[in-house]
């Protein structure tokens, strides 16, 4: 029983997580040299991934574990570190496969990474893999590692599929039955609708409503025209198509898939049109008023990334040149309901605030395209004084990102949008543009699933 006294003491303590209450003074002597004095630098030191396909494309007969394997040994490969040095993996997933529930550790034993390295799965809807690289930041950052690999994936070509609940409690009670005759009672109580499939929901739990509607209010809220969404949604795909033919995707690693005679080099959802054949879509979600169409939509896809986060000292230690500091991050909560998609304009506010930036200190933007209508809502709401002093707690707007600086290779509209995969590609597009461009500080930026929002500031590392 916790006495009296104990309890006091460790009430009265900040850390009695790591105080012993009769601890002898050679005792707090070693655990005082466990902390530490200061936090270390974090630094990208490289990122790759996968293509980009469209799902139901060239990854149908592969599993997802495939995928991020492959992105795990692309990295190992192009960095050229000892696979015995990574001392911790996470990797962000949403919809899993559940034979490889912890995809982390199945795809690190798979790509022959060391058995003696921790993995874990994080799921935090379209900001999963941004939860990997943070999570991985704050084990870095204190010191309790040095080298860590953050990664994600998604692989939408087989989602799984299961019986419906009915379905399950039953053959749940058949596998209780002991005696033929209880078997045929439960046998007698099948209906014809057991056997309708469940699928993975899209819908959200809280609220029963898919994220087209909520893209299509939002961009009626904002009043958000059809033509701004497909001159947007147009932009991102001739913007990627340039930089794709430019060799500017440095990110992408080949895969070899079986029964293909050739490695798959590219993303295949780039697809420039014309806003005249943009405009023939009809709605895909609100019909017939709708005006988000499959055209400046981001559309299912399957894809891995991986990326190597180290410790500034351990880096330079192994003679390795890192890309960026991972400088701050924050992770916002609004209204899933009517500000679903709003988390970019949450977490630019947020993160400005908490660095003392402004917009004009970001030399890169890289935000996460749900939809054309999602960014250009969050456009106006952070170039808007009445909703910065309504909702961010601001006397004045933040201010739109600069479109000359914005999502200049592409986005996730024309790129593609794993969803547990696309942060690390935001971040490591952020660094290599950095690099590319000359400029000192990137503002990533995401909307996710729950009205959640992510942001983060990457630096340049310095020549």
């Amino acid at each position: 029983m916790l006495s009296k006294k104990l309890y006091t003491s460790l009430k009265s303590s900040a850390n009695y997580g790591l105080r012993a209450i009769s601890c002898s003074s050679t005792c707090n002597k070693k655990l005082d040299a466990t902390k530490s004095s200061s936090l270390k630098n974090v630094v990208l030191v490289e990122g790759v991934r996968t293509p980009f396909l469209v799902s139901g494309t060239d990854y149908n007969n592969i599993m997802a574990h495939d995928l991020q394997r492959h992105a795990f040994v692309s990295l190992l490969r192009r960095t050229g570190i000892p696979k015995e040095i990574i001392e911790y993996i996470i990797v962000g997933t949403v919809i899993q496969e559940v034979k490889t529930s912890n995809i982390a550790r199945e795809a690190s034993l798979g790509a022959g990474l060391s058995l003696h390295t921790p993995a874990h799965t994080v799921t935090q809807a379209c900001i999963s893999s941004n939860q990997a690289i943070t999570t991985a930041f704050g084990h870095l950052s204190t010191g309790q590692i040095d080298v860590a690999v953050a990664g994600g994936v998604e692989f939408l070509s087989d989602a799984p599929i299961r019986f419906n609940r009915p379905m399950r409690k039953l053959m749940i009670s058949a596998n209780k039955a002991k005696t033929a005759m209880q078997r045929i009672q439960l046998l007698l109580k099948l209906r014809p609708n057991y056997f309708t499939p469940e699928a993975p929901g899209v819908a959200e739990f809280s609220t029963g409503e898919i994220m087209g509607h909520s893209g299509d209010r939002l961009a009626a809220a904002f009043e958000v025209t059809r033509e701004e969404q497909d001159k947007f949604a147009l932009r991102s795909h001739t913007l990627a198509d340039k930089a794709s033919k430019e060799g500017l995707l440095t990110d992408i690693e080949p895969m070899f898939v079986p029964g293909k005679n050739k490695p798959i080099s590219k993303d295949n959802g780039i697809r420039v049109s014309s806003l005249e054949q943009m405009a023939k879509l009809r709605p895909a979600f609100i019909k017939p008023h709708g005006t988000v169409t499959a055209a400046n939509s981001s559309f299912l896809t399957d894809g891995a990334t991986a990326c190597l986060l180290m410790t500034e000292e351990k880096a330079l230690s192994l003679g390795l040149k890192p890309k960026a500091y991972l400088r701050n991050f924050v992770y916002t909560a609004q209204d899933p309901k009517d500000q679903l998609l709003l988390g970019p304009t949450y977490s630019t506010s947020k993160i400005l605030d908490k660095t003392g930036l402004t917009l004009k200190d970001i030399d890169v933007f890289e935000f996460h395209e749900a939809f054309a209508g999602q960014i250009l809502a969050n456009f106006k709401a952070l170039d808007s004084d009445w909703f910065a002093q309504t909702y961010l707690n601001r006397k004045q707007k933040v201010g739109a990102p600069p479109i000359e600086k914005f999502n200049l290779w592409g986005g996730s509209l024309s790129l593609g949008h794993p969803f547990g995969a696309t942060g690390v590609r935001l971040v490591t597009t952020a660094a290599n543009r950095l690099i590319k461009e000359g400029g000192q500080l990137a503002l990533v930026a995401a909307c996710a699933a729950g009205g959640l929002g992510h942001g983060l500031i990457v630096e340049r590392y310095p020549n």
